[in-house]
């Protein structure tokens, strides 16, 4: 048995089911037709999403578009019955657990809160859901909701979500042109020389045989590459502890000026201090020896971030302290 999202009922006299008209209302007014799509046909995959834009059954006041057309407010959306899987189906009918995260920072405008480790911030790659479907879920009266960044599943720290459509483009606009200050917590393998502060180096993503996600060091001239500058300050210096067979580690303080994914994860790495306890990119022997003593999640922290506030423009400066299971596993105060 197929189920429809999104459909009216079937019309007796054709068999079929009906296609769906949707009045885009101010808070979507902006949006890409594409995201617009996600939001309101739960649990159709992306790729079926794009194929019918392009086959032309996704219409905007009767006429054809593309998936980067911008909604406004006032448009009337034609959505297509979309047949899908039973189990497909059952997910999107059930929904993610709600649940609040601490906040740091919140007005009519936007939540700033200290998102721990091991939630993702949304939903995808094998994850049903992340921390925007779970603030969904706890605040049903919230129209609008969207996340303006974003960190890593492993990665604790500030993060930002936009309660209005406007404050999102505008927060939006300063990530992209680098008008943020974004600075990391981070503790990695052997002593960092004090005298390396700036990693310029591109970066290329790519896909493993599995299916994962990856992303490599590589030279200017690959057409591929993405330019990506990390800045990198010493805190501090640990010394080796060979009777629990740990190295020497230095607590970085790591200001990144592109957002590329894994960028610090991979930048580190390839200086030969990659971060402790990273599952992708770091020391998997080294690793195994720190879950024995404690250590069981990457050492990687969005610890500061400035913007300017997408109502008054004043700047804001946020700072998420380390959690406990970190500010623990340091030899003195961090």
């Amino acid at each position: 048995m197929k189920h429809i999202i999104g459909a009216k009922p079937p019309v007796a006299s054709a068999g079929l089911p009906a296609a769906r008209l949707v009045e885009v209302d101010a808070d979507s007014a902006g949006q890409r037709l594409d995201n617009f799509l996600i939001r309101h046909l739960k649990g159709v995959p992306k790729t079926h999403v794009y194929r019918i834009i392009r086959s032309g059954e996704v219409r905007i006041n009767k006429g054809r578009v593309s998936a980067d057309t911008r909604v406004e407010a006032g448009d009337v959306v034609r959505l297509p019955p979309v047949r899908i899987s039973d189990k497909v189906a059952e997910k999107a009918e059930r929904p993610a657990p709600a649940r609040e995260f601490p906040i740091l920072l919140e007005d009519e405008h936007l939540i700033a809160i200290d998102k721990p480790a091991g939630v993702a911030v949304h939903g995808g790659s094998g994850v049903s859901f992340g921390v925007i479907e779970q603030l969904r879920q706890a605040r049903p009266a919230s129209k609008f909701l969207e996340l303006v960044h974003r960190l890593d599943r492993e990665t604790s720290g500030i993060l930002l979500v936009a309660k209005k459509r406007s404050a999102l483009t505008h927060l939006q606009d300063q990530f992209r042109e680098r008008e943020t200050g974004k600075t990391y917590l981070a503790l990695v393998t052997g002593t960092w020389p004090a005298n390396k502060k700036v990693i310029d180096l591109p970066l290329h993503k790519y896909l493993q045989a599995d299916g994962e996600r990856r992303v490599r060091v590589t030279t200017a001239d690959d057409p591929d590459g993405m330019r990506s500058i990390t800045l990198v300050k010493v805190r501090c210096t640990a010394a080796a502890r060979p009777e629990q067979g740990l190295p020497a580690m230095s607590l970085l303080e790591v200001t990144i000026k592109t957002g590329r994914t894994h960028q610090i994860r991979v930048h580190l790495a390839s200086q030969g201090h990659a971060i402790v306890g990273d599952d992708k990119y770091g020391d998997f022997d080294l690793n195994k020896r720190l879950q024995k003593q404690g250590m069981k999640r990457m050492f990687l922290h969005a610890w500061r971030l400035q913007f300017n506030h997408p109502a008054t423009g004043e700047r804001v400066a946020l700072n998420a302290e380390l959690p406990a299971e970190l500010a623990a596993f340091l030899p003195g105060p961090a």
